[in-house]
């Protein structure tokens, strides 16, 4: 005789239900024991990122369940629309706790999916980014084909001008992904925690035995301040999204349309320009006194604050409307342009001209740097670049002589020969070939050199360049008709404000050419 078993029920399970504990448990993203370690580390969790950078959620995520039966869930990645101030912007934010935010099969797909709606409909993407690199080990599925991880790059080449592309570093961003950021309009990095790399220490010790610690090969600070390639350096990650939402608050959604306005504000600062700009070209002032003074209370935003201070770069607003700010600084070496500010100076100008950002360029300047340092650096090239940029900007350009105006300097500063809306000139301003110093020892060069007595020798000298910059008036200039108007300093913001409302209206359009060609 044998047993009968009475058949198992089987287990119904309501997919509602089943639905939802997946939604909870694929938005937790890694382990418990992953998220506490990022938490620990003193960063937020990716969607605790989101909830501060968006208005009030977002509009929709897709992919959340790639690799959730993996146990990857999203493949470490959040792809997702929400509206920062209104209005639609894209993110792609990667996910440390999953897997170290690695890019897998699934997470090229579903950024390159992100990148292509953004561009579509025609909003920014928001790049946060937190992650250690490809996985090596799913290479050959997404590596070498026309299907791979290079469309990233590949997309946001193609859209670069088309939609305002903006990374936040959180953490590290190695190798090929190290491109993200460099490819962007902006970067932000967290100091102490962002490091971005093509090979590590560990790679660099073994193929060129240098020891180096992973702040030095790649830190916030040393981006920011050397290489150039951060933008802006954060102490935190709630500095960080709010660096992005005040910098998106500048540029419009996309190419076509012009940046939004903000209500208008009186200036802050404490002192008139004409107090702040002094007569004398040897006494020294700081620009960003005189910037407080010109634009709207608490509305400047520096690009590259701590890379090249001797030119100082920045977004802000006049009356409510978006400027971009290309500065000589006379506090740090004389407001000279460096190598690193000409590239500093070209870049600042292709996002103004991409975004329809008009540019206010304030001039202080005695030129180009000359020594053989620079020229081995490339001065000349680099310089080129500038130029470049400067002569090929369709946007609104208006163009401020404050003091000195001299040389390849003056040119690059967009000076009238290279084409600006407006040349405006203080009462202070020495437009010239060259300073006293330079003109004199040219001109006089013989001739001083045959004064053997030292005393003689430095009277002529200083009698010569009393002379020659005597010779250096703003009114002979405005007689040549050379400036559009010499303007009292006091009253050089409403002069910009009614120009600029002018100038925003004219044609932008570009001579018929496929590209030109640019000093690299």
């Amino acid at each position: 005789m044998t047993d009968t078993m009475e058949p198992t029920a089987p287990v119904i399970v309501d997919p509602h239900d089943e639905l939802e504990r997946r939604l909870v448990d694929a938005r937790l993203g890694g382990s418990e024991k992953q998220r506490q370690k990022q938490k620990d580390a003193g960063k937020l969790l990716v969607r605790e990122r989101l909830e501060l950078l968006f208005d009030d959620g977002w509009s929709f995520e897709d992919g959340l369940f790639a690799r959730y039966d993996e146990g990857l869930p999203g493949d470490a990645v959040v792809t997702c629309m929400g509206k920062v101030d209104g209005r639609e912007v894209a993110v792609i934010a990667n996910d440390y706790t999953v897997k170290a935010g690695t890019w897998g099969k699934r997470t090229y797909e579903k950024i390159v999916r992100t990148q292509e709606l953004a561009d579509s409909v025609g909003a920014p993407i928001v790049y946060l980014f937190d992650s250690a690199g490809a996985r090596i080990d799913e290479q050959f599925e997404s590596y070498a084909g026309r299907k791979a991880w290079g469309n990233i790059f590949y997309n946001q080449v193609q859209y670069s001008g088309r939609v305002p592309q903006v990374c936040a570093l959180f953490g590290p961003s190695p190798a090929g992904s190290a491109y993200v950021p460099a490819l962007c309009d902006m970067t932000i990095m967290v100091r102490g925690h962002a490091t971005a790399y093509l090979g590590s220490p560990r790679l660099a010790q073994m193929v060129t035995g240098e020891d180096v610690t992973l702040e030095e090969m790649g830190g916030a600070e040393m981006h920011c301040t050397v290489s150039g390639l951060g933008d802006v350096l954060v102490e935190d990650d709630e500095e960080a999204i709010a660096a992005i939402r005040v910098w998106l608050s500048f540029l419009p959604q996309n190419w076509t349309e012009e940046p939004p306005r903000a209500p208008s504000a009186e200036p802050s600062g404490a002192r008139s320009i004409k107090d702040i700009v002094p007569e004398v070209e040897s006494e020294i002032f700081d620009i960003h006194e005189l910037i407080d003074s010109l634009v709207d209370d608490g509305s400047f935003f520096p690009y590259k604050h701590l890379f090249a201070q001797e030119l100082v770069t920045g977004f802000a607003r006049i009356d409510g409307q978006s400027v971009g700010l290309v500065a000589n600084q006379p506090t740090v070496k004389g407001g000279v342009i460096f190598p690193d500010s000409s590239d500093k100076a070209a870049r600042f100008i292709w996002i103004c001209n991409a975004y329809n950002i008009p540019i206010l360029f304030l001039v202080d300047i005695a030129g180009y740097m000359i020594g053989s340092e620079v020229e081995r650096q490339g001065i000349i090239r680099h310089g080129a670049k500038m130029i470049f940029a400067v002569s090929e900007a369709r946007v609104p350009r208006i163009t401020v002589l404050l003091r000195k105006a001299y040389g390849g300097g003056y040119l690059a500063m967009s000076g009238a020969p290279m084409q600006p809306d407006a040349v405006i000139a203080l009462p202070t301003a020495k437009p010239a070939l060259m300073g006293p110093d330079a003109a004199v020892n040219g001109i006089h060069f013989n001739r001083i050199q045959a004064i053997e007595d030292p005393h003689e020798r430095a009277a002529f000298i200083a009698e010569k360049q009393a002379e020659y910059a005597a010779g250096i008036d703003v009114f002979k200039i405005a007689n040549e008709n050379a400036v559009e108007a010499v303007v009292p300093a006091n009253e050089l913001r409403r002069e910009l404000i009614n120009r600029l409302a002018t100038y925003r209206r004219r044609d932008r359009t570009a001579p018929a050419r496929r590209n030109g060609v640019m000093p690299v």
